[in-house]
């Protein structure tokens, strides 16, 4: 498996990326002796965290140690697993990326190492029915002898992720784990800084930064009018590495998967005329990603021509991404407002959340906005060389225009 990844670009360790792989390495050997260890790794986008997770799966999976990459979404999992071996076809390898849902019912220390990446996303329960088990967290510490949980709190985007830092201490400490912790620094290839990121949660109204405006020598950021524009430039700097895709906020309908007939059962004639990402005054048109990619659309050479939502992009990376912000978030005389009835009945990342806003009003109000606002920070934060947007929403398009300083 080591041979997987030399010569492999995507798997290369740099600067504080190394310093926690020999850490995590040492703490995976301590715990064989019998004390329980768990790791805790912060970072935001672009910092690195699978690129870590998936060199120490490597790596302890050639010491002898019964590894597994978690992940509570597929797409890293498949992604990872097809950049590593180089196919899009199962593997000899797949039984070492599970979901995160796989350990309510594993035995206690039945793992050497559990790799737990995008712990953020992590639930209380498990199964389609979420009626398995207690707590995720809690059942992947107690099934591993060596934990290591890879987090970014502002990337938690449906109301059903409860993963936090402070959650994985107190099971931590319930089983006698002994927690080390660690930080890994962005690496956005713009500016080797934390500035746009910051940029970013300041536009966004998530938190108030130093940083409220935006120089083109520090991000490689546009907001185009016309949403053809901004598909052609993608389009084009697609060419380059088959790095860039085209991403919304989940603001319409999955036309072409609830149709009355499966997508294969329809005719070329209608599949050709049947989209779902419809925008009537520039004739634009685009289909959400199609079922025959799966959660591996992000790489398949033809998916430029379709369009990604918040679950199959999150935890991955690309060159260049251009985001459609839809009319769930919007703003109004500089304020950002959320309306969450933007999006349709089957987006199951809000459902609930009417109830939620009932019973609590203001709190309840407060964690539905950090959803959305939370879904397009992770949404504009995959491209490491830039990030393009086009607003439904013309007074919220001449806002973030209004933030971009001319040099």
């Amino acid at each position: 498996m080591v041979s997987l990844l030399k010569g492999n670009e995507e798997f290369v360790l740099i600067d504080s990326q190394k310093e926690i792989f020999e850490e995590a390495k040492h703490l995976a050997k301590k715990a064989q002796s019998g004390q329980k260890q768990v790791m805790i790794i912060e970072g935001g986008p672009g910092t690195g965290k699978s690129v870590v997770a998936i060199n120490l799966l490597v790596a302890l999976t050639k010491q002898g140690l019964v590894s597994q990459y978690v992940t509570r979404n597929s797409a890293p999992r498949e992604v990872y697993e097809a950049k590593l071996t180089k196919t899009m076809k199962k593997s000899v390898f797949s039984n070492m990326f599970r979901g995160s849902g796989a350990f309510w019912d594993a035995k206690t220390d039945s793992f050497d190492a559990l790799i737990i990446d995008e712990a953020h996303r992590l639930r209380s329960k498990s199964g389609m029915f979420d009626h398995l088990g207690d707590n995720q967290t809690k059942e992947l510490i107690d099934a591993s002898r060596f934990s290591i949980f890879f987090i970014d709190e502002d990337q938690r985007v449906t109301l059903k992720d409860v993963g936090s830092k402070d959650l994985i201490e107190e099971w931590a400490s319930h089983f006698g784990a002994e927690v080390s912790y660690g930080i890994l620094e962005s690496q956005f290839r713009c500016s080797g800084s934390d500035g746009y990121l910051s940029w970013l949660d300041n536009s966004l109204q998530l938190r108030q930064t130093a940083n409220p405006s935006l120089g083109k020598d520090e991000y490689d950021f546009k907001v185009y009018d016309n949403p053809n524009d901004l598909k052609n430039r993608i389009h084009e700097l697609n060419g380059e590495r088959n790095s860039a895709r085209i991403v919304a906020g989940y603001c319409w309908k999955w036309v072409t998967k609830t149709t009355t007939k499966s997508w294969k059962q329809l005719s070329v004639e209608e599949q050709k005329v049947l989209y779902d990402i419809v925008i009537p005054e520039y004739n634009f048109k685009m289909k959400w990603n199609l079922d025959k990619d799966g959660m591996l659309w992000l790489i398949s050479p033809e998916s430029v021509n379709e369009v990604g939502c918040i679950h199959t992009c999150q935890g991955l990376e690309l060159d260049y991404v251009g985001v459609i912000i839809g009319d769930d978030f919007v703003i109004r005389d500089g304020v950002a407002e959320i309306h969450p009835e933007a999006h349709p009945g089957m987006d199951k990342a809000m459902h609930g959340w009417k109830k939620i806003v009932k019973e609590d009003p203001v709190q309840g109000k407060l964690k539905v906005d950090t959803i959305v606002k939370n879904t397009y920070r992770t949404l504009m934060s995959r491209g490491m060389k830039g990030c393009y947007i086009y607003c439904t929403d013309e007074e919220t398009s001449t806002y973030f225009k209004s933030l971009l300083r001319e040099e």
